[in-house]
């Protein structure tokens, strides 16, 4: 009989009734996150209001507008501080989440939650091109974690505290719950864990209801008269899936060139880089006011229909141009709204041409671009399922689900025949290459480890004592439905079992990766013909 030591033990024994706890502290998570974001959303949209009078007052006196100036310069220099003492704040936020999960970077919560706060209403309230989406999951990743410690709570509820958080976030930016819920087991852990779902969806919710309860209950865009989508109509959709695939993995490299640009250029100072898209955003403010910020009410007015084609193809290149510029120059914010306001150029562009030669009718207009914004969505971050759920969600309307599915499948197998890798995966990958970050681990605890056995993978039908785990891996549980299983040698493994394994926190990032090859399917070196 196998023995343990007292922190086995411990780990083990705490798992009995550990989804009651974690329902219990996901509620704390999701109220704290709500509020915290909701603040975020209300400050975040006085300062867009604040920049509207910039505008103004620049246009009568050139006083005020290099006034204007001087304070972005001042703004520059106080993120660039920030993001110095504190680089976990750089960017959106989303892949040092990631990070974090897979045990690869670790997070000072304390110091994430007040300058990634500070650092994104700063930097998107200037009017560079980010979003409030990636620091809303950040916040409610420090959120969860700073929870879990102030309340001690163990490694193993860390983890899952963290997603909720991270959800809850995402809930609370965009009043999508289910986008949040989706987004963690599709984008953060990419598996459907029932611990993983029951800990997202009750801090979700929860913060979902925090923010309605200020914000009020109506989508974040307002599309109206929105009509299902004749089935006529779908090879057009097709040919839009297609075109955003190749957008979105464009998007992916430029974005990836853009940061390397940034980080090679020796002839500007490494210190007066950060003020590039802040001197941008001061231009663009008195001539294209339209492309400042994330774009929320850029997409409000498209659904309007009052630009032409000409005038939206210029925005759709500028706001590209300054999206790359305000996110590879590391300034704390997101790239889920900009993305997604581009996708709805690109749907909005797509269908207007459609219209004038092809006879389009234009009461669909506002579908293509809601599909356009799904299916970019889907060919960059590579979450299909949360891309359908978020813009259904966000858009107020559920009859287009079919739709949705059907771009975001066509955008996404276009994406990968470009070999376009997933965006988040890609910027963590530049993170851990530099070494920054690196995760602390205690070589005496221990963490528990849940890996799915995949269809077509090493472990499907055989029994545990015919695999090679990793070293120092303890399978301590395999579930199977609602039943879990004693493991035992001649166990065979089924597809959907849920193995349990137990390991060293400080092995566990390499364990995770190994165990993952052994469970899930990979297609490198098979003949699938």
């Amino acid at each position: 009989m196998q023995k343990y030591d007292n922190r086995t033990k411990q780990t083990l024994l705490h798992r009995h009734n550990l989804k009651l706890k974690l329902v219990i502290q996901s509620i704390l998570v999701g109220i704290i996150t709500g509020m915290l974001i909701v603040a975020y959303r209300l400050i975040l949209t006085q300062a867009g209001k604040i920049t509207y009078y910039v505008i103004d007052y620049g246009k009568q006196s050139t006083i005020y507008a290099v006034m204007w100036f001087a304070v972005l310069i001042i703004i520059a220099i106080i993120i660039n501080y920030m993001m110095h003492k504190v680089p976990l704040i750089k960017g959106s936020g989303i892949p040092q989440v990631e990070g974090f999960l897979a045990r690869k970077m670790d997070m000072s919560w304390a110091k994430v939650l007040i300058c990634k706060f500070t650092g994104g209403i700063l930097a998107i309230g200037s009017g560079l091109s980010l979003g409030r989406e990636g620091p809303s999951i950040q916040l409610g990743a420090a959120v969860g974690k700073g929870v879990s410690e102030l309340f001690n709570r163990k490694k193993l509820e860390e983890k899952f505290l963290v997603t909720g958080g991270a959800s809850a976030g995402l809930a609370a930016a965009f009043n999508a719950p289910l986008a949040g819920v989706m987004f963690s087991l599709e984008e953060l852990h990419k598996n459907f864990s029932p611990v993983v779902l029951i800990t997202a969806l009750t801090a979700s919710v929860t913060a979902d209801f925090v923010a309605k309860s200020f914000i009020g209950l109506n989508s974040a865009f307002d599309f109206t008269g929105l009509k299902p989508l004749p089935l006529n109509y779908y090879p057009y959709i097709l040919i839009l899936g297609i075109i955003v695939g190749i957008f979105g993995a464009f998007y992916n490299s430029t974005l990836l060139k853009t940061q390397k640009y940034y980080n090679k250029k020796t002839w500007i100072p490494s210190k007066y880089k950060k003020f590039i898209p802040f001197i941008f955003a001061g231009i663009l403010m008195f001539i294209l006011p339209e492309v400042l910020g994330g774009g929320h009410a850029l997409v409000e007015k498209l659904s309007v229909g009052n630009y032409t084609i000409k005038f939206l193809l210029v925005l759709l290149c500028i706001k590209f141009i300054f999206s790359m510029i305000s996110y590879g120059s590391g300034a704390p914010g997101g790239i889920f709204l900009p993305l997604l306001v581009l996708g709805a150029l690109t749907g909005n562009i797509y269908a207007d041409i459609l219209h004038m030669y092809f006879g389009f009718n234009e009461i669909f207009v506002q579908n293509m671009i809601i599909l356009a914004m799904a299916g970019y969505f889907t060919a960059i971050v590579r979450a299909p399922i949360t891309g359908c759920i978020l813009v259904s969600e966000m858009s107020g309307s559920l009859t287009h689900l079919l739709s949705l599915a059907f771009i975001s499948i066509i955008a996404y197998i276009v994406a990968e025949l470009l070999n376009s890798e997933p965006i988040y995966e890609s910027l963590l990958e530049v993170m851990i290459r530099n070494k920054s970050h690196k995760y602390k681990s205690d070589a005496d605890t221990k963490v528990i480890i849940e890996n799915v056995v995949c269809l077509g993978s090493r472990a499907e039908g055989k029994m545990i004592r015919e695999i090679d785990w990793p070293e120092k891996c303890l399978i301590v549980g395999v579930k199977r439905g609602n039943t879990e299983l004693i493991p035992k040698g001649e166990t065979i493994l089924q597809i959907g079992d849920y193995l349990i394994t137990l390991t060293d926190e400080i092995i566990a990032s390499v364990a995770s990766t190994e165990l993952s090859k052994i469970t899930e399917v990979s297609f490198e070196g098979k003949n699938l013909y």
